[in-house]
């Protein structure tokens, strides 16, 4: 699958609002029968666009109030440094996203904890201890805006 038409946009267009659809009711939306619904979304996740499904939590409800923009500063910029800060950060569960960056800094990570203390505790103990570490640098959500959502799909082409 090298390109995707109207249908599969539509696919990834309802499966982004809900992905709990019956097949039945993906395939009403999308103006399909069943039996070719259910073949496309196999193929679009087959050919990686759809990677996965997942529960969306409400971090606060289960205790973690604090949610940290960290940049972590490499000491050295090399293949096996970076390969090895890239491998100690994906262990970390509070570690809920990281991107390589340009500019100023290796790492952006967005880091969550329960609290202040938590993640001063997080900070000194596990992240400033991260292999190649030379400093750095904390920022906190004061409050959401807008939280990770669907994915833009009109550069695509038309939804309807």
């Amino acid at each position: 699958m090298e390109t995707i038409d109207k249908f599969d946009l539509r696919i990834l267009h309802e499966l982004q609002a809900n992905a709990r659809l019956t097949n039945a009711e993906l395939a009403q939306r999308v103006g399909l029968s069943a039996a070719p619904c259910w073949r496309r979304v196999r193929a679009l996740e087959e050919a990686g666009y759809i990677k996965g499904y997942r529960a969306e939590i409400d971090r606060h409800k289960i205790g973690l109030g604090v949610l940290a923009f960290v940049r972590l500063d490499a000491d050295r910029i090399n293949a096996d440094s970076t390969r090895q800060m890239e491998e100690a950060i994906r262990s970390i569960p509070e570690v809920v996203s990281c991107h390589y960056i340009s500019g100023t800094g290796t790492f952006e990570l967005q880091v969550v904890a329960p609290d202040l203390d938590s993640f001063s505790q997080f900070a000194r103990k596990t992240l400033i201890a991260l292999p190649n570490v030379k400093d750095l640098h904390t920022s906190f959500s004061l409050g959401e805006v807008k939280a990770p959502s669907s994915l833009p799909l009109a550069h695509l082409g038309p939804l309807r």
